[in-house]
């Protein structure tokens, strides 16, 4: 893997929304951990009893961060695994270490996987045809790619590559595979498409084989599902706020730090780089924002619906100007960030996502 990460995209902003800065213990996430940029940050900005867990599915990218997380290696757990089994490794360090005051999600592809031309991520350089965030996982991209129905990959370079050229691409890869490496299958996808797409794309200074290449990515890693499955055991793990909401006025103006922040609930921060990871997270923070759904004029609610969660920022906020100028990685980001609400009611299964 290449050595130099990535710079953390909106990290100064992450770090306002979601360090510990008392010395009360917590527990903080960082799910998709990668060069440990974030966590990095995070732990230096939080006291000393502040604990993270940080997920990633690369070993390659655990062993870097071992690395560069080595002076707070006391109050660090590394988790080799998909962050859809969130529960399963946060609760136990959550009973030992202390409230899960923050989570975050940075998606995608990270850049060191990107520019290592081995693992198969990247059209614009020669290597094999891999695409797996695990390199333990068993399914490479040739094999998906290789076997996959000619309906089935339209399917996906429609619904996860939004490529409005699915159905001729599909037919192409069907037509002359199998497909062992990026270039190869790049160049057919180039082909394929028609000349006045191509002549859009490098307009724009797209690669024709842009869209296809993020659609298999998703497949091969199952992306969506895992960050669908994990957001529900995120927001049930959080800290309640103790008995007042962040509409109480316990945020400042833009929803960062507070001078005490014991007064807040645990906060789920989510970067997305694509409109298919943040509508899910819009979605799904929207449904767990609402309250009563039941119809105007019921003497009684008979739902039992209760808000969840509170939008620390109402809108999905974006990068500046100066941070896209010095990292151009962070162009195309949107950070959401909600707030978990008081413990007082319980919730039902349907808000949690448990349906």
């Amino acid at each position: 893997m290449a050595s130099a990460p990535h710079d953390p995209v909106m990290v100064d902003r992450i770090v306002d929304l979601l360090a510990v800065t008392d010395d009360r213990p917590a527990v903080l996430v960082d799910c998709t951990l990668g060069a440990a940029g974030h966590a990095a940050r995070l732990l230096a900005a939080s006291g000393p009893n502040t604990h993270l867990v940080g997920f990633d599915r690369d070993p390659d990218a655990l062993d870097l961060a071992r690395r560069r997380l080595s002076a707070f290696a006391d109050r660090v757990t590394l988790v080799h695994a998909p962050f859809d089994e969130f529960t399963e490794h946060v609760a136990p360090v959550v009973a030992q270490h202390g409230p899960l005051m923050g989570v975050l999600y940075d998606l995608g592809v990270s850049s060191m996987q990107l520019d290592t031309p081995g693992r198969g991520f990247s059209f614009r350089a020669f290597g094999p045809l891999d695409m797996r965030m695990d390199t333990t996982s068993p399914t490479t991209a040739a094999e998906f790619v290789n076997a996959a129905s000619e309906t089935e990959l339209e399917r996906i370079l429609s619904e996860y590559g939004e490529e409005s050229h699915a159905r001729r691409i599909a037919q192409a890869i069907v037509a002359n595979r199998p497909f062992t490496t990026t270039v190869g299958l790049a160049d057919l996808i180039a082909q394929a498409m028609p000349r006045t797409q191509r002549r859009k794309d490098r307009a724009k200074g797209i690669h024709p084989a842009t869209r296809s290449f993020q659609g298999l990515r998703i497949a091969v890693n199952s992306e969506l599902e895992r960050f669908g499955a994990s957001l529900p055991q995120a927001l049930e793990l959080a800290a309640p706020a103790p008995g007042t909401s962040p509409r109480d006025g316990d945020v400042d103006g833009r929803g960062g730090r507070t001078a005490n922040t014991s007064d807040r609930g645990g906060r789920i921060a989510t970067l997305a780089y694509h409109s298919l990871e943040d509508r899910i997270a819009k979605r799904f923070f929207s449904d767990a924002a609402d309250g009563c759904i039941c119809p105007p004029g019921l003497p009684v609610c008979g739902c039992g619906r209760v808000p969840l969660l509170s939008h620390v920022s109402r809108k999905g906020e974006r990068p500046s100007e100066e941070e896209v100028a010095a990292n151009p990685r962070a162009r195309s980001a949107t950070l959401r960030v909600v707030e978990r609400l008081s413990g007082d009611e319980t919730p039902d299964d349907d808000q949690l996502g448990t349906r």
